[in-house]
């Protein structure tokens, strides 16, 4: 674990980013750092695959639900791969340099994306490696790019409503040197950012059934008028002439600070299960917070209840939650 300063405390084994500081002691006054454009947040954890070869850009373009066959040097773009269903099997943080595409993936994800962007390869010019244990990422609450450094720029609508950032990919070996010429913040406080913008995180907003259109990824990840690509007629067909099973809502906790949920709590209305928890937050200003998958159907004003616990003989506790819309639901 990268921590730099002495008053890092590590994350708990239920957070979703292992391996990094979870907070320096005030993570409400680090959130607000953050928001006022002050900090950096050490991401360390998440993986960097590069592309490099003549051919990269127009076989990502292939591959991948977003534009990116004339990305210009030095611009980002957030990007999927889908199943063959239009199912969402990797999130990818892409940036070019001119000659190499560098992309960040979610912790954990970076050999299972090689390996597949391996087999994929064919007879192109294209080079695939992951780079995670050479290169580190860090999260500042910048807009612009780094000019030295590859720089993935968090895209609209996320940015407007409050995650207004960037992630710089840098070599491990000058982490400690970059993390020392900021004021630190945690995980927890880029999180809370995260889930008041509503901006969906692989393994936390999805799961092996997510379709783009129910987490709000149409059209920042995804481009609408591009050509084929792998699950793009369930894209097409859910935008053309459907509505999409599910939609991510922004829940507003009932209760103090106390209150804790977790990843994959279920949530109801009334008698029915209706849903389940993707991240949970607590906000310096709105307080407990969580971002949810709940069934397109069910109405907006609707009250819901978080259950939290194992249940059965131990019982659970209910906390009750408003909805704020963030997809919608017609």
């Amino acid at each position: 674990m990268s921590l730099s300063a002495g008053s890092a405390v590590p994350p708990p084994d239920t957070a979703p980013d292992p391996g990094v500081p979870w907070h320096f002691g005030d993570p409400h006054s680090e959130q607000r750092r953050l928001a006022q454009g002050e900090g950096i947040v050490d991401c360390s954890n998440r993986g960097v695959v590069t592309v490099s070869g003549l051919d990269r850009l127009s076989w990502l373009h292939s591959l991948t639900s977003q534009h990116v066959e004339h990305l210009g040097v030095g611009e980002s773009a957030l990007a999927l791969i889908l199943s063959p269903h239009g199912h969402v099997e990797h999130e990818l943080h892409l940036v070019d340099d001119g000659a190499i595409t560098w992309i960040i993936a979610q912790p954990g994800t970076s050999a299972e994306l090689t390996r597949y962007l391996e087999s994929m390869r064919f007879m192109l010019r294209v080079d695939v490696a992951d780079v995670s244990d050479a290169f580190a990422v860090v999260w500042e609450p910048v807009a612009e790019a780094d000019p030295a450094s590859p720089t993935w720029v968090v895209p609209e609508p996320f940015a407007s409503r409050g995650y207004r950032g960037r992630e710089v990919i840098i070599p491990r070996e000058l982490l400690a040197s970059r993390l020392e010429g900021a004021v630190p913040a945690g995980s927890w406080a880029l999180e809370a950012l995260r889930v008041e913008a509503a901006m969906p995180r692989l393994g936390q907003e999805t799961d092996h059934r997510t379709i783009p259109h129910e987490v709000g990824w149409i059209p920042s990840a995804v481009h609408l008028q591009k050509g084929c690509y792998r699950g793009q007629e369930t894209v097409a067909r859910v935008q053309n002439l459907g509505k999409p099973p599910r939609r991510l809502v922004l829940l507003h906790l009932d209760g103090s600070d106390e209150v804790t949920i977790a990843h994959g709590d279920p949530v109801w209305w009334g008698d029915r299960e209706i849903g389940w928890v993707g991240s949970f937050a607590r906000h310096y200003e709105l307080g407990p917070i969580a971002l949810a998958v709940v069934k397109r159907n069910v109405p907006v004003d609707a009250e819901l209840v978080v259950r939290h616990g194992p249940g059965g003989e131990d019982g659970f506790i209910e906390i009750a939650a408003a909805q704020e819309e963030k997809v919608p639901a017609t």
